[in-house]
C-alpha cells in the first residue's frame, strides 16, 4: 500500500515537472546557455538592473536609464519600446516583452564591447520562468508592483507573484515597492519605496513631474532608490526625473483644436486601467470618455474586471478591439458583464463598437464636447493588431486619432 502510494506521488511530481518545467523550460534554458556560450557571458563585468511588476516596467526602466545618462554614466537599455544600445536604437518588433535569449546576449556583448557601465533591462515574468536571462546577475531588482495579469499563462496569482520575484531574490540590492506583500527568501540588500512609505517616499522627496499620474510618481521613486544604491547624487537624480516627459503610448497626449483632451495609453490590465483613469480624474474639467478593450487567447480573467474598472471611474465607456485575434464577441461581452456590475446602460454611457477605428472617431467626434478628456486604453505604443487571429495588420492609436481630427 505503502508502496503504491509513493508511486503515485512519483507520477504525480513527474507529470507536473513535465507540463510545467519541460515544455515552458526546456527550450529556453539550453538556448539561454548557449548564447552565453557563443557571446561569451557578456553581462560579467557591467552592472545590470533588472525591472519586473505588472505595471510600470518600461517608464521606470527609461527613467533609470535617463538618471545614469545625466550622470555622465556609459548605460545601455533594453525595453518593451526602445532598446538603445551602445549608442544606437533598435526596433522592438510586434507585442514584444522580453526578447529571446540570443538578442539579450547580443546586446549585451555589444554593450559591453562599447565599454558601458551599466545595463538596463525590463524583465518579464515569462522571461523570468522561462530562464531567458539565465546567466546574468543582476546588481539592483526592481519591483514596481505585482497586480492581476497573465493567469493564462501562470495559472495563479501565487504563481505570477513568486516569478516575479526570482528576479529580486539572487540581486544584490532588491527594490521593492512598499504596497506589495512582505517578499521573504531576498538574500542581497532590501530597500523600499512609495507615495506615503518606505525609504524612498513621496512625502520626503517631493517630486515635481512633467507626467501625471501617482503611479509615475512611484515608478520615480524606483528609479530614485536604483540611483541611491549606485551612487548617484540626488540632485542628479531627481533633476533627469523631473525633466523627463514620458513615452511613446504612455499617457501620450494628442494635441487638437477641438478644445478636448486625447490620450493614449498602454494600460491593459485593472490596475494599470485604474491608475491611468485616476490621473486623467486628477486634472480633468468635463467628463472622462474611456475606451477599453482585452486581448484574444490572454488572461480571461481581467476583463471583467476592466469593465468595472472602468465603467466605475469613467463618465462614458467604449468597448472596442484589442488584439482580438478572432474572439471579439466573446471577450467584449465578458467586458460588459463587468460594466454592467458597475451600472452600465447601453447606449446611454456604455457603447460596444468592435472597429476600433470607428470607435475612436465615436468618442471624438460624437461623445467628447468641450472640456472633455478621452482616454485610449489598450494599445499605446504598437504598430500592429490583430484581429482575426491569423495575421498582424498595421496599426497606430496615435496615427489613427490624429486623422480622425484632421478630416473631422
Amino acid at each position: 500500500m505503502q508502496q503504491m502510494q509513493q508511486m503515485q506521488q512519483l507520477k504525480k511530481i513527474l507529470k507536473q515537472f513535465v507540463s510545467q518545467e519541460f515544455i515552458n523550460n526546456f527550450y529556453h534554458l539550453p538556448k539561454a546557455i548557449l548564447a552565453n556560450i557563443y557571446y561569451g557571458f557578456p553581462a560579467g563585468g557591467i552592472k545590470v538592473i533588472g525591472v519586473t511588476g505588472t505595471d510600470g516596467k518600461t517608464t521606470t526602466a527609461n527613467m533609470i536609464y535617463q538618471i545614469l545618462k545625466a550622470a555622465g554614466k556609459k548605460v545601455s537599455m533594453v525595453s518593451t519600446i526602445n532598446v538603445e544600445i551602445a549608442g544606437k536604437s533598435y526596433e522592438t518588433g510586434f507585442h514584444v516583452t522580453s526578447p529571446n535569449p540570443f538578442a539579450i546576449q547580443r546586446f549585451a556583448k555589444a554593450a559591453k564591447d562599447n565599454g558601458d557601465q551599466y545595463l538596463v533591462l525590463e524583465v518579464t515574468s515569462h522571461s523570468l520562468d522561462q530562464y531567458r536571462f539565465w546567466g546574468i546577475k543582476f546588481e539592483v531588482g526592481v519591483i514596481t508592483n505585482v497586480t492581476h495579469e497573465h493567469l493564462d499563462y501562470h495559472k495563479t496569482f501565487e504563481n505570477y507573484f513568486n516569478t516575479k520575484l526570482k528576479l529580486i531574490h539572487d540581486a544584490k540590492v532588491a527594490v521593492v515597492n512598499g504596497r506589495v506583500r512582505e517578499v521573504k527568501g531576498i538574500r542581497g540588500k532590501a530597500l523600499t519605496f512609495g507615495l506615503n512609505k518606505g525609504d524612498f517616499n513621496q512625502r520626503e522627496v517631493k517630486l515635481k513631474l512633467k507626467i501625471p499620474g501617482d503611479y509615475n510618481i512611484e515608478n520615480a521613486l524606483a528609479a530614485l532608490t536604483v540611483a541611491f544604491v549606485l551612487n548617484i547624487k540626488k540632485e542628479i537624480a531627481k533633476k533627469a526625473l523631473e525633466k523627463f516627459t514620458g513615452l511613446k503610448g504612455r499617457m501620450e497626449e494628442i494635441k487638437n483644436s477641438k478644445g478636448i483632451k486625447i490620450f493614449i495609453d498602454f494600460a491593459h490590465t485593472p490596475n494599470g486601467l485604474k491608475q491611468a483613469l485616476i490621473a486623467l480624474k486628477s486634472q480633468k474639467k468635463g467628463r472622462i470618455i474611456a475606451l477599453i478593450g482585452a486581448e484574444g487567447f490572454r488572461d480571461e480573467g481581467k476583463r471583467a474586471m476592466m469593465g468595472e474598472v472602468a465603467q466605475k471611474m469613467a463618465d462614458i465607456v467604449i468597448v472596442t478591439a484589442v488584439d482580438p485575434r478572432g474572439l471579439i464577441e466573446i471577450i467584449n461581452a465578458q467586458i460588459s458583464q463587468g460594466a454592467k456590475k458597475a451600472g452600465a446602460k447601453e447606449n446611454k454611457n456604455f457603447f460596444i463598437i468592435n472597429d476600433r477605428q470607428k470607435a475612436i472617431g465615436f468618442a471624438i467626434n460624437n461623445l467628447a464636447k468641450k472640456g472633455d478628456t478621452v482616454g485610449i486604453f489598450g494599445k499605446g505604443h504598437e504598430t500592429s493588431m490583430n484581429i482575426d487571429g491569423k495575421r498582424e495588420i498595421p496599426w497606430s492609436d496615435a496615427e489613427v486619432v490624429r486623422w480622425i481630427i484632421s478630416t473631422s
